[in-house]
């Protein structure tokens, strides 16, 4: 991939065996990054000047290249410009999907949408520095029953064999850890109530001297002082003088400010361990996280790397919003992960643009935006002039397309 953050990113060619899925991999991530409602491939060829959408949906299909090799470069991107020290953050983001034959869907909890949706669910592992964030891994989730339990659906869709059940920590650790023996220097990983609670996840990161402050349940428990106490006791204990104010860094509205206390737990363990707890100044609301690092740490430490945990929630919505991640229209496990990778290589791209900016003392005026740099390159970088011709072109390949599909449809209806 092409190293300097200001020229449009482009797969390394090393990745593909020949030129022509390469060139379509690069114009598929200059689609990603143009202003386009619905980024799947019609829409993407249409853009870039394609006379169909074949050659974009032979490169997610069919085509000879390495998603994981590419995700790769992605990663090593990502850190080489946002810098070394980072966080690495796990969450998973939903897909809502219709249908049942796309890998991995099924009626499941969605934190998309807040409720049971036909969805797909992804896992993926953040990046975060003060200089900013971008996704550099992803899994998708298989369910056990629904899918692993039932070979054929899965043959359909295109899971490779054998593929076992992974929970979504344990896909949360393989994302770190292949991170970690890549050579990505971090010294804490954070997370939300899924992965703080699993001990295995805990524990790897442990083994490999890594900290890490995820949020856990009020009733997850801990040892204080040689007594066993859910989070929510041990925060009971705390009186006035043990709250801190500090930060939790800087929000849409200014400073996210948060009452903070911490208690040692778990001293029967090597290294040193914290449970932390977060008191909303507002309303008086409490979150809780379970905190470790093989040395002492400070209060204002731990609270940094809690409040970084944002950072993910926000790459997701800049990757839905900007970059067309959810806007797939592919159903089998090869294309989801080349779309998503490729979707992620246009992300950091943008997020790399944003972090190379000079410092300005200009207070009129916010710094570029992930969304005001995409807005820019569409007009001085990504703008086409298409030919009537070429729009005709394209409003009858759709209207015959349609209707093929629509006479598919009707003669699999049964007859009345």
């Amino acid at each position: 991939m092409d190293r300097h953050p200001q020229r449009l990113p482009r797969p390394d060619s090393a990745r593909f065996g020949r030129v022509e899925p390469r060139r379509t991999a690069a114009a598929y991530v200059h689609g990603l990054l143009d202003d386009i409602d619905r980024k799947n491939c019609w829409n993407l060829a249409e853009q870039t000047g394609a006379t169909g959408p074949q050659g974009m949906q032979r490169l997610l299909r069919q085509a000879r290249w390495d998603a994981d090799e590419v995700r790769d470069d992605v990663r090593s991107y990502v850190v080489e410009h946002l810098g070394p020290g980072g966080v690495l953050i796990v969450d998973e983001t939903g897909f809502e999907k219709k249908g049942t034959g796309s890998a991995g869907v099924q009626r499941q909890y969605s934190g998309t949408t807040g409720r049971i949706d036909n969805c797909q669910i992804g896992v993926f592992l953040a990046y975060a520095t003060g200089a900013g964030r971008a996704l550099i891994d992803r899994r998708l989730y298989l369910p056990e029953h629904s899918w692993l339990a039932d070979p054929e659906r899965c043959r359909r869709a295109g899971v490779p064999d054998p593929t076992t059940f992974a929970t979504k920590p344990a896909l949360a650790t393989a994302m770190i850890t292949a991170a970690l023996d890549a050579g990505i220097s971090t010294s804490w990983v954070s997370g939300d109530e899924v992965y703080g609670q699993d001990p295995r996840l805990r524990a790897a990161l442990e083994e490999r001297q890594v900290g890490y402050v995820p949020a856990i349940a009020a009733n997850r428990r801990a040892i204080l002082d040689g007594a066993e106490m859910t989070a929510s006791q041990i925060a009971a204990m705390a009186v006035d003088q043990h709250w801190h104010r500090y930060s939790a860094g800087a929000g849409a509205k200014g400073h996210r400010l948060y009452a903070w206390a911490w208690a040692r737990i778990d001293e029967h363990r090597p290294g040193w361990r914290w449970l932390l707890t977060r008191r909303n100044l507002t309303t008086g609301e409490l979150a809780f996280y379970r905190c470790y690092a093989p040395t002492p740490k400070p209060l204002m430490t731990l609270v940094r790397i809690a409040g970084i945990r944002w950072a993910i929630e926000e790459s997701f919505q800049a990757a839905k919003g900007q970059v067309g991640l959810d806007h797939y229209q592919v159903r089998g496990w090869t294309p989801w992960h080349r779309h998503i990778t490729l979707a992620m290589l246009a992300l950091a791209f943008l997020a790399v643009v944003a972090a190379q900016q000079p410092r300005t003392t200009d207070n009129q005026h916010i710094a570029l935006t992930v969304p005001e740099i995409r807005r820019l390159l569409t007009v001085f970088v990504l703008a086409r002039t298409r030919s009537i011709e070429q729009v005709l072109h394209w409003s009858s390949w759709r209207r015959r397309h349609q209707a093929t599909a629509r006479r598919c449809h009707y003669q699999r209806r049964p007859h009345p």
